[in-house]
């Protein structure tokens, strides 16, 4: 079941999330500068911040077989059109459409790891579940850099649809329920989990850390051809080989909470790593030597490190029976700041230069490290 959850969002990451690793070809194919073209690279993210709450509440109530089987689904259908589409606003929609159909992914997924795994067990769980995006990710920067050289950007969406196609199938398919009550499930209960200040601490630590990550995902191949003079293809590997990287690390970070039962102490020392790497990262961008790229690709890694653990925070605070629509809010937060970082970097980066796009991202992580509630945090076999 975690395999068929890991799939589905993996292989709709293809098209929702890796069109950054084209942004030359979106550049050419559009004649925008880079600004517009990080709108439309990044426009799935639109659609998606608007439907995840309604495809959570749709998962509490029928469970993720119907919800991954529709939303992926409909999503290559929506990614396959937007091959064939003109003008640019027309590409925008379809794709925010895109976004806001695959987006069920994004819930199911998390849903999957809370039903079928117990506390002590959910920290690698949901390692490996958050591994899909990374997969997804890393498949994109080795694939879709040479499908653009070969076929454009249309060769690159129906790639993306028929890998979201066949991962919809599948979860149509073999998707099932827990064949055993996982502790702490039961009826909804009367108070909302909003009630607990720490949920509203973690959606809020994971909106400032999605700032360093969007930043350096959106820009990052930008980057390297633009500033290092790097080949497009070459710079999607080096992306392509970070993610495989980040894979490993977030595993390793869900095994590391499990062993010591906590999930915001962990994150915490994650954020301060990032801190030092994301330092390093303005300091050569802005000199412009070979700090950079080896900086980059270091951030690369551990910007997204611990997004597994807020997120698997989130759905322990909330509960079994809230899990799908908490856990919803908590992607659509981290959109949102998506949404709204991914022009207003394009537009520094174009001003000032890289470093003070990568300077911002320092600062919303400097700013999250009071935010986390690591205080009074409760241990992980005592959660549900």
């Amino acid at each position: 079941m975690l395999g068929l959850g890991v799939n589905a969002h993996a292989s709709v990451a293809l098209g929702l999330f890796g069109l950054p690793l084209v942004m030359p070809e979106i550049e050419r194919h559009f004649g925008v500068p880079l600004a517009v073209a990080g709108i439309i690279g990044n426009a799935p993210g639109i659609g998606v911040l608007v439907a995840l709450v309604a495809w959570g509440a749709l998962a509490d109530r029928h469970g993720e077989r119907i919800v991954l089987g529709i939303g992926v689904g409909l999503a290559a259908v929506l990614l396959a059109a937007v091959a064939f589409a003109g003008p640019a606003w027309a590409v925008i929609a379809l794709l925010a459409l895109a976004g806001a159909a695959g987006s069920a992914a994004m819930v199911g997924g998390g849903r999957i790891v809370l039903r079928w795994f117990q506390p002590p067990e959910r920290g690698v769980a949901m390692g490996l579940r958050q591994v899909s995006y990374t997969l997804g990710m890393a498949v994109a920067a080795f694939v879709l850099p040479p499908v653009a050289r070969a076929h454009g950007l249309p060769g690159v969406l129906l790639v993306c649809a028929a890998v979201s196609l066949l991962a919809a199938v599948l979860a149509a398919l073999f998707l099932a329920e827990p064949p055993h009550s996982i502790s702490g499930a039961g009826a909804e209960p009367a108070r909302s989990p909003y009630r607990q200040p720490a949920l509203w601490r973690v959606h809020v630590t994971s909106g400032l850390h999605a700032v360093p990550q969007i930043v350096v995902s959106t820009y990052g191949v930008t980057c390297l051809v633009g500033l290092y003079g790097w080949d497009t293809v070459a710079a999607g590997q080096l992306f392509g080989l970070s993610a495989v990287a980040g894979a490993v690390v977030r595993v390793a970070v869900g095994r590391w909470s499990d062993r010591v039962g906590l999930r915001m102490r962990p994150l915490m020392m994650l954020t301060c790593a990032c801190l030092v790497v994301l330092a390093l990262l303005v300091v050569g961008t802005a000199t412009g030597g070979r700090l950079g790229p080896v900086a980059l690709a270091t951030a690369s890694v551990l910007t997204v490190s611990g997004n597994g653990l807020a997120y698997l925070t989130a759905g322990e605070l909330a509960g079994p029976a809230w899990a799908g629509k908490v856990l919803g809010t908590h992607n659509t937060v981290q959109n949102v700041v998506a949404v709204a970082v991914t022009p207003l970097a394009g537009t520094l980066i174009t001003g000032t230069g890289y470093w003070a796009a990568y300077a911002a991202g320092l600062a919303c992580a400097l700013i999250s490290l009071p935010v986390i509630p690591v205080r009074g945090e409760r241990r992980a076999g005592s959660r549900s």
